[in-house]
């Protein structure tokens, strides 16, 4: 009997789970290792902070998954790997053995390293990540903010910043925001026509744009690099994702920010009995920006070639497209589209964004 231990309930995990009521893996235990019993689709939650959606909008639960399955859910989290001895310790001290193991855990902000940047964000910011204790939180938030008016900082130019930016301005529309979007310029990842669209949305919200680092946070204000500072009741971390500090000694091969280096079969560079896909993972045969439509897409793929190792037959390459569909929410209903060089903006895309979106949670909703 093999065992498969899956790490995380990410999107590509979320495809493989669908699978295994109606084609069971012969011969093969199944363990599921994730700390939430559902998952919380990232892509909505700016719908969610605005009021298009409630949260129970953008959940997968995972029990349904499980139904008349013979696979393991551990409610935890990993704490560390060793991809030596083939095994991963929890965050309650005990030590699940693998045979195959394939990690999409999702993207992480980690504390330790941010606090280091930013003395008193782990006190005082609204994390982000993970999205559990965000959509948690911010109903507090809100309640607030409907009692006076707030100030926001939002933290990150990316795309998560310049959506959670203006859904905050939408939900709340006394509050006054400021995006503070670091070194970068907003949307510094976006060809230069959707960074113009990005800004406009920015100006026309009324929400202040600041190209400075933040260095400290305390209550009531935030610290910039240039000694500026910020009047901010509610810091929310919105910057990019970290790698899980658990894989810094685990002895799988990484990128140079900690990520694991997989191949063309998303499979470890260095460990072979090793998947893993989404955030946590990096191409090293090609360049793909860290989104959350690669880690979708990977999961059929990934399914794919867990199937095969364990049937003991050699798994097959995974070509991502080269160029994706991204849409950025506007706060309002309308939205940004890009496709390579090309972008458009209007409530038409934002319909769209919603269309997808609803049709993603209900590809994998299934009654309970």
């Amino acid at each position: 009997m093999k065992h498969l231990v899956m790490l995380g309930a990410g999107h590509a995990h979320v495809h493989m789970l669908s699978t295994l009521a109606s084609q069971a893996l012969a011969g093969v235990q199944v363990t599921l290792i994730a700390p939430y019993p559902r998952q919380l689709y990232s892509g909505m939650m700016p719908g969610f902070v605005a009021g298009h959606y409630a949260v129970e909008d953008c959940v997968i639960a995972l029990a349904p998954f499980l139904k008349n399955t013979s696979v393991t859910w551990l409610p935890r989290s990993a704490t560390a790997l060793d991809a030596q001895a083939r095994a991963v310790t929890l965050d309650d001290g005990s030590s699940v053995p693998y045979d195959v193991l394939s990690i999409n855990s999702g993207p992480v902000q980690d504390r330790q390293k941010i606090e280091q940047l930013m003395p008193g964000a782990r006190e005082h910011a609204l994390f982000v990540r993970p999205i559990e204790g965000f959509a948690a939180l911010w109903p507090q938030v809100l309640a607030m903010g409907q009692h006076k008016p707030l100030r926001f900082a939002v933290l990150g130019g990316g795309a998560a910043g310049f959506e959670l930016a203006c859904a905050i301005s939408h939900r709340l529309a006394n509050a006054s925001i400021t995006l503070v979007s670091g070194e970068a310029t907003v949307g510094a990842n976006y060809p230069l026509a959707v960074q113009t669209k990005m800004l406009r949305v920015l100006k026309k919200r009324h929400i202040t744009v600041l190209q400075e680092r933040a260095v400290a946070v305390a209550a009531g204000e935030i610290t910039l690099a240039s000694g500026a500072r910020l009047a901010c009741d509610v810091p929310v971390m919105a910057i990019g994702a970290h790698a899980p500090a658990w894989l810094g000694n685990s002895g799988l091969a990484l990128d140079k920010q900690g990520f694991v280096a997989v191949d063309a079969f998303q499979r470890s560079t260095s460990h072979a009995e090793v998947f893993a896909a989404g955030d946590v993972a990096t191409r090293q045969d090609v360049q793909l920006p860290r989104s959350g439509v690669y880690a979708v897409r990977a999961g059929p793929p990934l399914t794919k070639n867990l199937r095969a190792v364990l049937a003991g037959v050699a798994p097959s390459p995974y070509p991502p497209q080269r160029k994706t569909l991204n849409l950025l929410s506007c706060g309002d209903r309308t939205a940004i589209a890009s496709w390579g060089n090309w972008s458009a903006q209007g409530r038409w895309v934002w319909w769209l964004k919603n269309r997808i979106d609803r049709g993603f949670i209900q590809a994998y909703s299934r009654p309970a």
